[in-house]
């Protein structure tokens, strides 16, 4: 389905959202893996390895992915939840058409009224699963990026609350540091269930870590 763009954001309101400062390794095995496959990006491979871990994704989800682009993890989660399932994919680029049950939109992701609007624009009001691989400009000083991506997932934490079910999950990548313990107290008191996973395909001297939640409390 081709991008819909429901408004145009300024340049001035624009978050630029840019992966974390991992080493460089050109082309490698991830990489060249994803290109065979037909795959947009390597990150696709964290994803394949949490859901084969954890059995996030089902057949007939309603899937919203924030922080979309390039669309491998909307490649991937249009496979598994099938044609009876839905795709919904938020990013400030414009995402290049995956299948007819992926809808992509041209989005600000702490913007809840936005959202909600896209959400109710394609006859939903709440969502089985949240996935969330974003990660904010960084400055290479460790603590002020570690805390710029605790903010972020704050966000994408707010969207959680608002737009997924009761029994809804949330997969969300957190950058490791000073501020994380409080992040994950704060969320345990929150859901019902809360892990954490490093996966293989993150790059060996990242600080990512995904956080995995389920349940919300009521």
């Amino acid at each position: 389905m081709k991008m819909e763009r429901l408004f145009a954001l300024s340049q001035e309101n624009q978050i630029n959202y840019t992966p974390m400062p991992k080493p460089y390794v050109p082309n490698d095995k991830w990489s060249q893996r994803a290109t065979r496959e037909g795959f947009r990006a390597r990150s696709v491979y964290k994803l394949i390895e949490l859901d084969e871990r954890m059995k996030i994704i089902k057949e007939g989800m309603t899937v919203l992915d924030l922080g979309a682009a390039p669309g491998s993890w909307l490649q991937y989660t249009a496979k598994e939840v099938g044609p009876k399932g839905k795709v919904i994919g938020l990013d400030l680029q414009a995402i290049e058409d995956i299948a007819d049950n992926v809808h992509t939109y041209v989005a600000d992701i702490t913007d809840q009224t936005l959202i909600k609007s896209i959400l109710e624009k394609k006859q939903t009001k709440f969502v089985d699963l949240i996935l969330s691989d974003l990660a904010p400009k960084t400055s290479g000083i460790q603590d002020v990026d570690q805390w710029k991506s605790i903010e972020l997932s704050n966000a994408v934490m707010e969207t959680a609350q608002k737009f997924l079910k009761n029994s809804g999950t949330c997969v969300i990548k957190v950058l490791r540091g000073a501020d994380f313990d409080e992040f994950l107290r704060v969320q345990k008191l929150l859901w019902k269930k809360v892990r954490t996973a490093q996966v293989d395909a993150s790059r060996d001297r990242s600080k990512e870590i995904y956080v995995i939640l389920q349940g919300k409390h009521a």
